[in-house]
């Protein structure tokens, strides 16, 4: 039962999100094998002035080799 959550800075429409979710929802489907109604998706929107601290400190940095996607920066440099 994967739950993706997207973090993001605030700023992008609803219908970017809802098309992101979608998206999403489908790559889970077609690459994992599972059903629609097994997948979640949830946006959690950050404050750009808290995303170095919040997340990038606290999930990115923290949880460096769990990522199969490293970003392509880092914001305390």
């Amino acid at each position: 039962m994967p739950h993706v959550v997207v973090k993001l800075v605030p700023g992008k429409s609803e219908e970017q999100k809802s098309r992101l979710a979608a998206a999403i929802v489908k790559d889970v489907m077609a690459t994992l094998g599972y059903d629609e109604g097994a997948v979640s998706v949830a946006l959690e929107e950050v404050p750009r002035e808290d995303w170095a601290e919040k997340v990038y400190k606290n999930e990115i940095r923290a949880h460096w080799k769990q990522l199969y996607k490293e970003p392509g920066y880092n914001p305390f440099q």
